[in-house]
């Protein structure tokens, strides 16, 4: 039976936690708060008036992009920081003012995290396999509710970051596994071991590099590896979650996708946007990401 596709999408909209807030955006920027640190970013599509401008020249720090690639610099008003404790929920990770204008995080999946912690705690010791996995701030939360977590980067500094986030968090001695290896190929691997999982994390960028060269690339790659990770659900599977940044894909794009990868499964597939919303009465709010979420 195929799994029914939501008629409709939901934008799932990030607000403000003690950690982090989008304090303002306009003119092609956000003014962020991360931690003790008010930042600020390019994004293209603020193109609203901010509602405070003179907060923006106050910022703690600023990135100055150099080219299309997100790549830059941090212009820092006092003293320049490289690292700084922040927290969501029971995972404590660190921020890092990388030189591709984000924080070695993305705020915004906090809207996953929480599906992901509910989605969990449902479960009876659930396996669940986190790729593209980054700094581990998904896979910590799943920790934390209760699962055995595979961790898969394919860069070595990422998964070393993540590695120090759980011992912060106090889940060093929590199942873990922490792997460094192309996507595609662990997953291959799995399949002809006959691995099962309970749950499907995949949050792949649009454009990287393997460890040892592999090239991936979305449009390309994706379907591929979609249909084998449609192979590692148990019978009694509870989730397959697959998020995208390019500019080119939609959430009915990544849901179609997922049906055709679960096509046997039932279940239901919903899908949209991931935002950051300003507080207040009219707050706007920043679609960032997109994602398609099949669940049993």
């Amino acid at each position: 039976m195929s799994p029914r596709l939501n008629p409709s999408s939901e934008s799932l909209i990030t607000r403000a936690w003690s950690d982090y807030a989008l304090l303002d955006s306009g003119h092609s920027r956000k003014l962020e708060r991360y931690g003790p640190f008010t930042v600020v970013r390019p994004e293209p599509q603020c193109m609203w008036a901010p509602r405070d401008p003179a907060a923006f020249d106050l910022a703690d720090a600023v990135f100055d992009p150099t080219d299309e690639d997100e790549a830059g610099r941090w212009r820092f008003r006092d003293k320049p920081v490289e690292t700084f404790p922040l927290a969501w929920r029971d995972v404590r990770f660190t921020g890092r003012f990388t030189p591709f204008r984000h924080l070695a995080f993305f705020p915004e999946q906090a809207a996953n995290w929480e599906w992901l912690d509910a989605r969990v705690r449902t479960l009876e010791r659930p396996r669940i396999l986190n790729l593209f996995g980054y700094t581990g701030v998904a896979s910590l939360a799943c920790a934390a509710a209760g699962a055995e977590v595979t961790h898969v980067d394919a860069s070595k500094k990422s998964v070393a970051w993540a590695r120090e986030n759980a011992e912060m968090s106090g889940l060093a001695d929590r199942p873990i596994r922490w792997i460094v290896d192309d996507a595609r190929k662990y997953v291959a691997r799995e399949v002809r071991r006959g691995s099962k999982y309970h749950g499907i994390i995949l949050d792949p960028p649009k454009y990287g590099r393997g460890p040892t060269g592999e090239v991936w690339r979305l449009f390309e790659d994706l379907p591929g590896l979609l249909a084998d990770c449609a192979a590692l659900l148990g019978d009694d599977a509870s989730f397959l979650l697959v998020n995208g940044y390019a500019a080119r894909i939609s959430g009915l794009s990544l849901a179609h996708l997922t049906a055709e990868a679960t096509a046997t499964r039932g279940g239901v597939i919903d899908w949209g946007e991931l935002a950051l919303s300003e507080d207040g009465p009219d707050a706007r709010a920043i679609g960032l990401s997109f994602y398609a979420r099949w669940s049993a």
